[in-house]
């Protein structure tokens, strides 16, 4: 009887261990492979007026699809404006608050990110030199 009872007790404390195992907080948001922060983006890019690249420390780059674009990505002297609020985390298009402005002058176009993406290491040799970051 006292081996049955033991048995059950012991039982009931490993059920209890893996329940409070299964309910342990997920890893943050911020921990996630996809996401960066934003003291490391070191560059951008513009292939057309719709899409980013991103460099992030020396080897990573980021591709963000722009909702509506603008022109002013593309001119010589436009350089992008990044907003944080918050965390200096980027993890989603919601993280980026962007627009292009001209240096020097009062001209700035607002944009949307609708995704961002890590780029593997093959997708980055398939741009082309001269659209990277």
């Amino acid at each position: 009887m006292k081996t049955l009872l033991l048995g059950g007790a012991l039982a009931a404390v490993l059920a209890g261990l893996a329940g409070a195992a299964s309910a342990a907080p997920t890893e943050p948001k911020h921990a996630q492979a996809s996401c960066f922060r934003s003291a490391d983006w070191a560059g951008w890019h513009a292939p057309d007026d719709k899409t980013l690249y991103l460099r992030v420390n020396l080897h990573d780059i980021y591709r963000v699809d722009l909702s509506y674009g603008s022109s002013m990505l593309k001119w010589p002297d436009s350089h992008l404006v990044s907003v944080m609020h918050g965390s200096d985390y980027i993890c989603s298009p919601l993280d980026l608050q962007l627009s292009v402005a001209q240096n020097g002058g009062g001209m700035r176009d607002y944009l949307m990110a609708k995704s961002i993406t890590k780029l593997t290491p093959d997708q980055v040799a398939a741009i082309p030199k001269k659209d990277l970051p």
